[in-house]
């Protein structure tokens, strides 16, 4: 699978550029699925509104399910474990791009591994995972303390690890007082990977285990 990692979608061209070279086609010829499940485990969003915003690309502030696709469905999570795998596996595959939305990390990387989802990614060689926030996040091996909401039932901070690196988002956010990069340098002193700070007119992308950081804003590799 490709991973396109961002901290607030397709926020500029530099970063719809490189989604479209991943996907090897315009974004009006590609079928695409979003995750809202982060969402629901995340205090500042939680189920409602902000779910419905994001699945009917309402959200300009994250630009993700609004740019054009040629198809758009909802894949769930959470129901995920009540179906035969016989039923949503095929759905999934005839898909080109995942689009996870943000919210809580831990979340989600227990939606995935519960689903089964997880366990799939590997096979999805031409598929591209686009993440906002948590979405990019829960690809890491650790989020931190300081990004720790729902608590896990296995305790801890430990995401996918998919990634060899962890994320801090929203650097320097006008709404978040606590995303300096002083604060980021605090969390990455106690983490045990390479870690980005990056704002939300920067991606990170993936492909066949090659870092490359796509950027319009600003960013910075932080080496504990």
């Amino acid at each position: 699978m490709k991973y396109l990692l961002t901290s607030a979608g397709i926020k500029n061209k530099s970063i719809h550029d490189a989604l479209v070279d991943m996907l090897g086609k315009p974004i009006a010829e590609c079928n695409a699925l979003c995750i809202p499940t982060a969402m629901y485990g995340h205090p500042m969003v939680g189920p409602g509104v902000r779910v419905w915003n994001f699945i009917s690309g309402r959200e300009p502030n994250c630009p993700m399910c609004e740019l054009g696709w040629k198809s758009m469905g909802v894949l769930e999570l959470t129901a995920l474990p009540s179906l035969d795998r016989d039923f949503w596996i095929p759905k999934v595959r005839q898909t080109d791009v995942l689009l996870v939305a943000g919210g809580d990390a831990l979340y989600l990387a227990h939606w995935m591994r519960e689903s089964g989802l997880v366990e799939l990614l590997p096979s999805f060689t031409e598929m591209v995972w686009v993440g906002l926030s948590g979405g990019s996040m829960v690809m890491t091996p650790r989020i931190g303390e300081e990004f720790v909401g729902w608590k896990s039932p296995t305790g801890g901070d430990s995401t996918l690890g998919i990634v060899d690196f962890s994320i801090f988002p929203h650097l320097d956010h006008p709404s978040l007082p606590e995303n300096t990069m002083a604060d980021a340098e605090t969390w990455a002193a106690r983490m045990q990977q390479p870690c980005y700070a990056i704002d939300d007119q920067t991606a990170i992308r993936v492909v066949d285990g090659a870092v490359d950081v796509i950027s319009e804003g600003h960013w910075r590799l932080l080496v504990p």
